[in-house]
């Protein structure tokens, strides 16, 4: 543990205190100026619906009676904790898997934050191409997601790599 913090992954740490203010930021946003249910559109596929998610992603366990609300609130602690682990092990030059760990750390946090707060998770961005229409989301939940397709991505392309590598040396 003698590792200087500038030296590891937790240098990244700041990605997601960004995440986390832009999240808890617009939240705020929404909840001042819309009323719960209230739409309006941004653009052509987009509006803002202000909604409550009592659940996980997609509203999975929604329909429970509060229980889900410590229990996510836990499985989000230990991942953040985990994740906060794997950067500091982790070196600072490892960029993409650092910043996506910590995408997916500000996101955590964020949605943490509103449960702990407000028993819910504040949802907003409602995407819909035509009749199709994704779950509402927020910037948490983007951020989730995309940290959590970049550290797919990377594990990818660093086993491509590796078997390039090893191709090679043959």
């Amino acid at each position: 543990m003698n590792k200087i913090i500038k030296s590891t992954g937790l240098y990244w740490f700041w990605v997601s205190l960004l995440v986390l203010v832009l999240d808890l930021g617009s939240k705020e946003w929404i909840m001042t100026y819309f009323c719960l249910g209230e739409s309006v559109s941004v653009v052509q596929f987009i509006n803002f619906t202000y909604t409550h998610n009592p659940g996980a992603a997609f509203s999975f366990l929604a329909n429970r009676e509060g229980w889900q609300r410590w229990v996510l609130s836990v499985i989000s602690i230990v991942i953040i904790l985990i994740l906060l682990v794997i950067m500091y092990y982790s070196d600072k030059q490892v960029r993409l898997f650092n910043i996506a760990c910590a995408i997916i750390i500000g996101g955590a946090l964020g949605n943490l934050f509103n449960r702990i707060i407000y028993s819910v998770v504040i949802d907003f961005i409602d995407f819909h191409v035509g009749n199709w229409c994704w779950p509402t989301f927020n910037i948490a939940d983007a951020g989730i997601c995309v940290g959590s397709i970049l550290i797919i991505l990377e594990y990818f392309y660093c086993s491509h790599v590796k078997i390039i590598k090893t191709e090679r040396t043959k």
